[in-house]
């Protein structure tokens, strides 16, 4: 099964959560920070918590996915002993560009859009519909962190960025929304944008792979409002 059993939350359990934040927010340089913000999105990476909520390791599965915060009515106290740890997100971008993608149980038309979309983007690999998204996957964690952890980036011109993606600026990370803006994150939104000389190569932290998938057609759900 792509997806344990998704959370839905008690008011008494968001108030102790907000006065003693747990460190199960998203950044985009994947990294999981502590953050009174709340997420439009949970996903996991496995059980990567112990029996007090402390997390002990970056990840368990390959398998790193965005989930929506209520389905079936199912409930479950957040990080609860021996269960896979819940993670938050700012938006379904912040999500892609620490490596997660759409759950195929949860966010099934999601999920469809996405391996048509990634399968567009990256003919290389030869990969088709019946290709398990376990392959997917694999590319994915290569994609996404070094055999020491650290998070895998490239370079890239910013004006051939698709809107979505992240780059890194001044050691910040920034959501590219046209061809040569973009907009600082923040765990509770974006704030101030930037404009960048056209053809000025930058440094891009969502995966390659996924960078692609958004070139073919994913568009992905972002909280950056564009200003008049």
């Amino acid at each position: 099964m792509d997806m344990l059993r998704n959370p839905s939350f008690s008011n008494k359990e968001n108030d102790l959560t907000n006065r003693h934040p747990l460190q199960n927010r998203v950044d985009p340089f994947g990294q999981l920070i502590r953050t009174t913000a709340r997420g439009a999105w949970m996903g996991n990476r496995g059980l990567i918590h112990n029996e007090n909520q402390q997390i002990v390791r970056a990840f368990r599965l390959k398998a790193w996915i965005t989930c929506r915060l209520e389905f079936k009515g199912w409930h479950r106290k957040v990080m609860s002993p021996n269960r896979y740890t819940e993670l938050f997100f700012l938006d379904e971008a912040t999500a892609f560009a620490a490596g997660h993608r759409p759950c195929a149980e949860c966010r099934r038309e999601d999920f469809n859009r996405f391996k048509k979309a990634w399968i567009k983007g990256n003919p290389e690999y030869g990969f088709n519909e019946k290709t398990p998204i376990g392959k997917i996957d694999d590319i994915l964690h290569r994609e996404r962190m070094d055999s020491n952890g650290k998070q895998v980036t490239f370079m890239e011109r910013m004006d051939t960025l698709p809107n979505g993606s992240f780059i890194v600026h001044d050691g910040r990370p920034f959501i590219v929304n046209q061809p040569t803006v973009a907009a600082a994150w923040t765990a509770f939104r974006y704030e101030e944008t930037i404009e960048m000389l056209k053809g000025i190569a930058v440094v891009v932290l969502t995966p390659k792979s996924l960078v692609n998938t958004l070139r073919s057609g994913y568009n992905p759900q972002m909280a950056y409002k564009n200003r008049a």
